[in-house]
């Protein structure tokens, strides 16, 4: 079944034709990911899905659940159930640690703080009483980000780079969220340059210079990152971020 249909979808911002008649198929309960080189339109496509401002005026449909979403605002698709993870982690200077990780939750338990602090490898009895502000690393936000979007089980989750800026170890817990999640029926779909990141993915999309040029299982897909990649019309030979 699937989760999201995007059929026909184009974009120009500022004049610039950032996606050309990208359609998609993402599949409910599986991992996806979108990968490509730099500039290729990865994380515009994940803004559109989500409607920010800026990444409304489109050609073609976006359906979520079956349903058109194209003129939803971005709140109208939070409370659908997409939430879209950016490379930075968000900033909420003050605010309590697990006042951060309920705040998007349906249920507000203390108990799930706790929960979601374990899932993303950080001890309860060291943050709870912390507050999200300057005193934490930037690995340190990007977990409780993590946790926060655990708590709050979004039906489609966008990841937009969830390796960017964090250490070896945090990026084991955010693949830990991803299996989670997974196991309680959210849909992933991970934009990244990565193919250890590209790994943790069921199936994937390859776009170039906004359009989807490959699609298939992540292992074929991995191809991408040993210098294989898919025939295209682009007049450039990009480079490839082999992270």
């Amino acid at each position: 079944m699937n989760l999201l249909e995007i059929r026909n979808l184009s974009l120009v911002k500022d004049g610039r034709p950032l996606l050309h008649d990208i359609s998609a198929d993402i599949w409910q309960g599986y991992v996806h990911a979108v990968i490509g080189p730099n500039g290729a339109g990865k994380s515009t496509l994940a803004q559109t899905i989500m409607g920010l401002s800026g990444y409304r005026d489109i050609e073609g449909e976006i359906r979520f659940n079956g349903e058109l979403i194209n003129n939803l605002s971005v709140d109208e698709r939070a409370r659908l159930g997409i939430t879209l993870v950016f490379q930075e982690p968000a900033r909420f200077e003050g605010l309590s640690v697990p006042d951060f990780i309920l705040a998007g939750a349906r249920e507000k338990r203390l108990v799930l703080v706790d929960e979601a602090l374990r899932v993303v490898g950080l001890d309860p009895n060291r943050y709870r009483s912390r507050a999200v502000d300057k005193t934490l690393s930037g690995g340190e936000r990007k977990r409780i980000e993590l946790a926060s979007v655990y708590a709050m089980k979004p039906r489609l989750l966008l990841m937009d780079e969830p390796d960017s800026g964090v250490d070896i170890d945090s990026i084991q817990h955010i693949f830990t969220v991803i299996r989670e999640l997974k196991a309680e029926g959210t849909t992933v779909l991970l934009i990244t340059h990565s193919g250890e990141v590209l790994q943790q993915a069921d199936h994937a999309f390859l776009l170039c210079a906004g359009q989807i040029v490959d699609k298939g299982p992540m292992d074929r897909m991995l191809d991408y990152f040993n210098g294989q990649c898919a025939p295209c019309t682009h007049v450039g030979c990009p480079d490839i971020d082999r992270k």
